[in-house]
């Protein structure tokens, strides 16, 4: 379903949906205004239009306005095995946001998401389909798009220092891991024990469940190959083709 809204959301566009929204102004700020990322974009596709219809996203999603809609929990975002709750408090440089739980985030690439954040006024650009104010076209994912990660799980974990919790909503401005929150890097393999919140994972036994870049679902092993699982994740990193 995600994987056919973004070809849908493509198909009016010409684009697929920005990771998120990071500009103050003119001025290139992956805090800024408005921080609404990818599937937020895409809720029409998904059939979710009446939500999408109370989203302002000429206003930060960080806004009391917005506070309704920001912990909406929409269903085709969450994985049926976590039982996670369906909502979390994230805590921002000055008070605590309620969040929708989901499962499911896009894929940046291979880079660390936290170089990012510490370097708050330049672009975040990974090497995925989804980054800072991203309009990747079809055509731009050279390595064809059977061959590119889109989107995939994230488990959510409470007992841990830093706890993986994922949202459907986007960038909350200096919020605790505030851009994994949706996006995630193939830092290593899904469900390695090396794992960290900014990767993928799942509550499957093995691996976890990715959309590529043509709308198809696979399941992608803890034990693949870690090259291959990285060459996956870029958009045009020009690797041989790759077969699961």
């Amino acid at each position: 379903q995600i994987g056919l809204a973004i070809h849908n959301y493509h198909d009016s566009f010409r684009a697929m949906p920005p990771g998120w929204i990071g500009v103050t102004g003119t001025t290139t700020d992956i805090y800024g205004t408005n921080g609404w990322g990818w599937a937020a974009h895409i809720l029409p596709q998904m059939e979710q239009s009446n939500l999408y219809s109370i989203l302002d996203f000429k206003i930060n999603l960080n806004d009391a306005s917005m506070n309704v809609a920001r912990a909406t929990v929409i269903p085709a975002f969450r994985c049926p095995s976590d039982v996670s709750p369906d909502t979390r408090l994230l805590n921002d440089a000055s008070s605590d946001r309620e969040l929708a739980t989901a499962n499911y985030v896009g894929v940046f690439g291979t880079s660390d998401i936290d170089d990012c954040a510490a370097s708050p006024n330049s672009r975040c650009q990974g090497e995925g389909v989804f980054y800072q104010d991203s309009h990747v076209q079809f055509r731009d994912i050279t390595d064809g798009l059977s061959n590119t990660l889109s989107v995939g799980e994230r488990v959510t974990r409470e007992n841990v220092a830093e706890p993986w919790h994922a949202t459907w909503a986007g960038v909350i401005p200096n919020g605790d891991d505030a851009i994994v929150r949706i996006l995630g890097t193939c830092d290593h393999t899904p469900n390695a024990p090396a794992n960290h919140i900014d990767d993928f994972s799942s509550p499957h036994t093995g691996g976890a469940h990715f959309t590529f870049g043509d709308g198809s679902v696979k399941f992608v092993s803890t034990n693949v190959d870690l090259g291959v699982y990285q060459a996956l994740a870029t958009r045009a990193g020009g690797e041989t083709k790759h077969e699961f």
